[in-house]
């Protein structure tokens, strides 16, 4: 068992069963988009196609969005719980530009 630290915050957030769902969810969008985004980075690098730096894009998009939702009980006892689920709702939108990059890359030229 570990020992408290002098000096060292701790904080222990008691979840319930949805909301560990959510975040392990949340944190596996932040790992894959992360992954995903640095492929198709290293991609465009070697092809210099526009279409892969637009996907790598996408790919980021999703993966910030599973970072802003995994860090969001995390950030209740730092910041307002209408900030916090401000932030979560408002970031759904970087779902919406990652679809919409991925969009623009399969119908361009």
């Amino acid at each position: 068992m570990a020992g408290l630290v002098p000096g060292f915050v701790t904080m222990a957030v008691a979840l319930t069963l949805a909301q560990q769902l959510e975040q392990t969810i949340s944190f596996g969008i932040f790992l894959l988009g992360a992954a995903l985004a640095l492929l198709s980075a290293v991609a465009w690098r070697r092809e210099r196609d526009r279409r892969m730096a637009v996907v790598a894009v996408g790919y980021l998009m999703f993966s910030i969005y599973g970072f802003v939702v995994f860090l969001e009980y995390y950030l209740f006892p730092y910041l307002p719980v209408q900030t916090v689920e401000l932030l979560e709702h408002s970031a759904a939108a970087l779902i919406l530009v990652g679809l919409l990059a991925f969009f623009i890359a399969l119908t361009r030229d």
